[in-house]
């Protein structure tokens, strides 16, 4: 079986540098970028989308966490400066921001996520810890605990699962770390990956998840499983960069240097379906609603949304 996607729509308005997250919530898509723009994009009739806020940093935007309604938005710069706003229908308000800290133990942020239940978010990156922070506008970014991984490695991404119970952690030497988020233990540690480990994402139930990685692989994770480790998927010819579910759990996206996009049949562990883009894929979404379409953000600063080929009109304006 195979499932047939189409370029649904591109804005004439890219970003400038790479394209390094994307979110298309309920409300709006969100894009960041390592131009250092944040931008949140509308929906027009016809499929089409329009750019309806922009915010600017002066160095690069490298990561991006969303709330489950998608009102809400973290996101983090290249040098740690941690920023949370609220997204309106006149754009992107911030509302509260952290600049990078510089004390001894507290390295600047790499990566964030935000909290499912929004009062807080987790951060890693030079430190090799995972750091519980407040998300509060009274207090946002104190630090509310640490957690530690046995070995010391530069942390690349982190990611809260659905439910809020658990908070994973993937490094640059390849392991992945899954913590209670609740007790602040760590409850299990993957060595499925040989590289780094850059992307990570949480199936709807919150027992499974997706790792990617610069070896190229593609795995299929289950917290409840003495081994952990159910598939893992080969396809891609470079780095992985970006993984995402679907909200009904059995379908999965993969970006990669390599330009394309792959979607994953999750119950066979197959690949369905190969897109080639014009450049490396470094962010990938899925449409809120189902698997009717989702979202790309590209090395080249394109961000473009992808349509089922059963579903509504192409356009490309």
């Amino acid at each position: 079986m195979s499932v047939a996607y189409l370029l649904a729509h591109e804005p004439t308005n890219p970003h400038t540098d790479v394209v390094a997250g994307v979110r298309w919530t309920p409300q709006s898509t969100v894009s960041i970028s390592a131009d250092g723009s944040i931008r949140q994009w509308s929906p027009n009739p016809g499929s089409t989308y329009h750019m309806n806020g922009s915010l600017t940093h002066p160095l690069g935007l490298v990561s991006l966490s969303s709330s489950p309604d998608g009102k809400h938005m973290l996101w983090n710069s290249v040098e740690g400066v941690t920023s949370l706003g609220h997204m309106t229908d006149e754009g992107i308000a911030v509302q509260c921001r952290l600049s990078a800290p510089g004390t001894k133990g507290d390295s600047p942020a790499w990566s964030v996520s935000l909290h499912p239940a929004g009062e807080q978010y987790a951060s890693t990156g030079a430190s090799g810890n995972i750091t519980l922070r407040s998300a509060k506008a009274e207090d946002f970014g104190a630090v509310l605990s640490a957690l530690q991984p046995r070995s010391q490695t530069f942390g690349l991404c982190c990611a809260y699962s659905p439910d809020g119970n658990r908070v994973a952690m993937t490094a640059e030497n390849g392991e992945i770390f899954i913590f209670d988020s609740v007790r602040g233990s760590l409850v299990s540690t993957f060595t499925s990956h040989v590289m780094p480990v850059r992307t990570l994402s949480w199936t709807p139930d919150s027992n499974s998840f997706l790792s990617a990685s610069d070896d190229t692989h593609v795995v299929l994770h289950d917290v409840r499983s003495p081994g952990g480790v159910v598939a893992s998927m080969l396809g891609h010819s470079s780095w992985v960069l970006s993984t995402d579910w679907s909200s009904g759990g059995y379908l999965a996206l993969s970006g990669s240097l390599d330009k394309s996009i792959k979607i994953w049949d999750m119950r066979s562990q197959v690949a369905l379906s190969t897109i080639l883009d014009n450049s490396g894929v470094w962010a990938v979404s899925w449409n809120p609603d189902g698997a009717s379409g989702f979202v790309t953000g590209g090395e080249d600063g394109s961000v473009k949304w992808w349509r089922s080929a059963g579903t509504g009109t192409g356009n490309t304006g």
